[in-house]
């Protein structure tokens, strides 16, 4: 990622013209400290400098220290840092996320590296003494989201998920206006879904890993596999290895919106049916074709993905739907349509993307100014919780409940049968092979993370 253009000064320019947003006692930038909070961030590729470059628009952090096995990209980060921070400094870069925690002991750490490498960092950034936001989905096992949860608990961390649906302005608005006050009436169901044409095709040949990344330390705990262009910097989700697929990266996003609007917990059932079934010849191991259903009390969420054909719905091809017996609401990152029953008129509402007050945001690589709102929002709700020593609104908990979900989609649908996950026993009662799967082995040298040890 190229360094920004646009200069530290315009960058303060822009963000003390957004402070006046925010009234007193809700972060800011600038918000008064004794000293500014000491942020890491470990992973330095695409989300991770968007989601530090949002925390640096709404308070005034230092960020310390930077992590990433790939040093064209971990040096990279650290000049844009250099850039975008009050205080001009660039941050030490590190290959190793334990010797980070050790020398520099930030309050804040950030963990954006792949699926695969979210529990450990998390873990020991825990245990560390930092707060800590970790990129959904939280894990590749339902038994990393145990420990991890269980560490936060011990260690009483406040541990932020980025779900950022449940800090979406106009989603808060939409549930505000039709969910909490009734106006769509009784909910049974509700469809999430995702028509994108985002699965990898091709079969890229094996390649010998570039010199500036360190291939065996990116591949970590998950199994091995031989380098391709795919795996690094952005397409590693072709791969089952290192992700959890379509559901795992776009469903966690709409089953936990949807849960958050309903105020759902644990899924009783899971069920889920696919694969690969169109691309057959891609190297991809990653489903095309994907349904599951999740089976809440008195509520049933469904989710469809196809990477290949059309949407249903042009202006919805990822989003959810859920229907009431007053009406149907529809919603996206980019909008909301609600449709009465009672042949009042629909009503419609688009994401504001605020970037008269964070002009930085047009220009900035990569960004998806859409979701640049909701992170923003997301940081202000960890930031509050940190200083409260109370759960934010994406609390790892309800992100292991979310992931857990998804992860049960992907075995369902592999074992070909229906999974009930109980979490007490952190078991799936009779069934001894699906709770065996509920714990990824680790390669040689890495020690998978046990709920036990955090008791």
């Amino acid at each position: 990622m190229p360094q920004s253009s646009f200069g530290r000064r315009s960058f303060l320019q822009a963000a003390a013209a957004g402070m006046a947003l925010y009234p007193a006692g809700v972060h800011a930038f600038g918000n008064a400290r004794s000293a500014p909070r000491r942020v890491a961030l470990i992973g330095c590729g695409w989300y991770g400098k968007c989601d530090l470059l949002r925390l640096l628009q709404v308070e005034d952090v230092e960020v310390v220290a930077l992590c990433d096995v790939d040093s064209q990209m971990l040096n990279a980060a650290r000049d844009i840092v250099a850039e975008r921070q009050v205080s001009g400094a660039k941050p030490e870069g590190f290959g190793d996320y334990q010797e980070l925690l050790k020398q520099t002991s930030p309050d804040l750490v950030l963990v954006n590296t792949p699926d695969h490498w979210h529990a450990l960092p998390t873990i020991a950034a825990i245990e560390s003494g930092a707060d800590v936001w970790c990129q959904k989905p939280i894990g590749v096992d339902v038994i990393e989201g145990e420990a991890m949860l269980a560490a936060a608990r011990k260690h009483q961390r406040v541990v932020q998920i980025g779900t950022q649906r449940r800090s979406t302005p106009h989603l808060i608005s939409a549930k505000e206006k039709f969910i909490d006050n009734g106006r769509l009436g009784d909910i049974a169901y509700s469809e999430v879904y995702c028509y994108y044409h985002m699965r990898a095709k091709g079969n890229p040949p094996d390649i010998a890993p570039p010199e500036h990344l360190d291939y065996e330390r990116w591949i970590g705990p998950a199994p091995h596999r031989p380098y391709d262009q795919w795996i690094h910097p952005r397409s590693w989700r072709a791969y089952m290895e290192y992700g959890n697929g379509i559901v795992g990266d776009m469903c966690i996003h709409m089953l936990d919106m949807v849960r958050w609007m309903l105020g759902l917990g644990w899924a009783k059932r899971v069920s889920s049916t696919g694969g690969i079934l169109v691309d057959t010849e891609s190297k991809s191991n990653i489903s095309d074709t994907q349904t599951a259903l999740f089976e809440f009390d008195d509520v049933n969420v469904a989710w469809t993905h196809r990477t290949w054909g059309s949407s249903p719905d042009p202006a919805y091809p990822w989003g959810a739907t859920i229907y009431g017996s007053k009406g149907t609401l529809r919603l996206s990152v980019n909008s909301y349509d609600f449709q009465p029953l009672d042949g009042s008129a629909p009503e419609h509402g688009d994401v504001v993307m605020e970037l008269d007050q964070y002009p930085v945001d047009r220009d900035e690589p990569d960004l998806e100014r859409h979701v640049a709102p909701a992170i923003r929002g997301h940081m202000r709700d960890w930031l509050t919780a940190v200083d409260q020593r109370s759960r934010p609104i994406a609390d790892i908990e309800q992100g292991h409940i979310s992931t857990t979900a998804c992860i049960l989609a992907n075995l369902s649908m592999e074992l070909g049968r229906t999974l009930a996950y109980d979490p007490q026993t952190r078991t799936i009662p009779g069934d001894e092979e699906a709770t065996a799967r509920l714990r990824r082995p680790y390669r040689d040298g890495y020690r998978h993370p046990d709920p036990a040890d955090h008791a």
